[in-house]
């Protein structure tokens, strides 16, 4: 018996035997799969459910229901856990939905999905305790960072670093790690942007795929939504959303520098370490996973990267690392 049979008769069992049919609902970038439940009957008041398959040799869907709760008693509008089968992967949950904010976003409806956000993005902050999420520690974030190396630069590029180049890098790492970890920690969703957030008829958002939440840098998720892989806003919109987060943030008292300028300087960092993990990541995806549908996504993420690395001295050796990746040839300076 294949999962997808094992998911069925799970499901049979948990919906008292009614009648439904499966659908793809999506896939995310991990092993796990979600199916639609179209019901013969409602069940809760609903006519579809979202069964998620985490198959626990790869994945584990405990952190997810943990972290569910968390949400939800902060007041986020997450699904709720139906019934679950831990030992086996298998969790029914209620359904936000089809509308995602990639497919709802244009100029017309961004400020005021933005705002949804940045408002739920709040509440998750404030309800932030140690002790109860891992940390977002200098060894999970150089982990990360490492993926780029390892899959963008190596496997992706096909390109030998030398030691010049080598320490570019580390030293690039340790400096945005040095900056990460003095900002102030909070609960961090992690994949805080637009095709994890739902259109909801109330308490907008609904959140998705927060399994992977962690203690971290409090930019971490306004980067995320701000400077998403999969849509692109003018920097002086960005600017613009992040201080509609950052006024209201410092008035409900969460621990953002008191000037805007230096909340902007540790979103541009953390968005730095941010996309050089991405670059890493959608290479893996597609040379060891076999998804080559973000491949499409890597040179928005690159921008963003040289973006920061142009404008703040302290990163311009990254900026001419990747004018090397990439074979540019930088422009001669001209003295008048």
């Amino acid at each position: 018996m294949d999962r997808k049979d094992q998911l069925a008769a799970w499901l049979k069992n948990n919906l008292d035997g009614q009648e439904f049919t499966l659908t793809t609902a999506s896939a995310d970038a991990s092993f796990r799969r979600y199916f639609r439940v179209h019901l013969s009957r409602k069940y809760l008041d609903s006519q579809t459910l979202i069964a998620m398959d985490a198959p626990p040799l790869q994945e584990e869907c405990a952190p997810f229901v943990k972290v569910a709760k968390l949400m939800r008693d902060a007041g986020l509008h997450v699904p709720a856990v139906l019934a679950q089968d831990l030992s086996n992967g298998f969790l029914l949950l209620s359904d936000l939905g089809n509308d995602t904010y990639l497919s709802a976003l244009n100029v017309e409806s961004a400020p005021s999905l933005y705002l949804s956000a940045t408002d739920a993005l709040i509440k998750l902050q404030l309800a932030s305790k140690p002790n109860i999420l891992a940390n977002y520690d200098e060894a999970l974030l150089t982990r990360e960072l490492q993926l780029f190396p390892d899959w963008y630069v190596a496997t992706q590029l096909k390109f030998e670093l030398n030691a010049e180049q080598q320490m570019v890098l580390k030293n690039t790492f340790d400096l945005l790690n040095k900056n990460i970890l003095s900002q102030a920690q909070v609960y961090v969703h992690r994949d805080y942007h637009s095709r994890n957030l739902m259109v909801t008829k109330q308490n907008n958002p609904g959140v998705l795929d927060f399994q992977d939440a962690v203690y971290g840098a409090i930019t971490y998720d306004l980067v995320s939504l701000l400077k998403d892989a999969y849509i692109q806003w003018d920097e002086e919109q960005v600017i613009d959303w992040a201080v509609r987060y950052w006024q209201p943030a410092k008035k409900a008292g969460l621990p953002v520098p008191a000037d805007f300028s230096e909340f902007y300087r540790d979103f541009e960092w953390m968005g730095a370490q941010r996309h050089i993990k991405v670059l890493g990541i959608f290479a893996r995806l597609y040379h060891r996973d076999g998804k080559d549908g973000y491949l499409q996504d890597m040179p928005l993420v690159l921008h963003y990267l040289r973006k920061v690395c142009e404008r703040y001295v302290e990163l311009r050796p990254m900026l001419r690392l990747l004018d090397a990746l990439e074979g540019r040839v930088p422009r001669p300076k001209y003295v008048v």
